[in-house]
């Protein structure tokens, strides 16, 4: 599959380029010139993040335009011999 890394964008020219480590160029043998296939996964910032994880509990919490009530689907312990 190839080698994972992680790697700035920078200015090159009018264009933009991401360096590709020595170490990773020789353990996948990428020579000058060669033809290679990259696939761009963008990282969330830290706002994005917290967005996201806002929105997840926002959407629990406004089902049926009022809070879900937690109902046990199972009966956890026997306390009727107690008192």
């Amino acid at each position: 599959m190839g080698e994972v890394f992680r790697t700035k964008v920078r200015n090159v020219g009018t264009s933009l380029g991401v360096l590709i480590p020595r170490e990773v160029a020789g353990k996948e043998n990428v020579r000058v010139g060669d033809d290679v296939e990259i696939n761009i996964v963008r990282l969330l910032s830290k706002k994005e993040r917290e967005k996201i994880i806002k929105q997840a509990f926002g959407m629990a919490k406004r089902m049926g335009g009022k809070p879900l009530k937690f109902e046990r689907d199972r009966k956890d312990h026997d306390f009727s011999d107690i008192g």
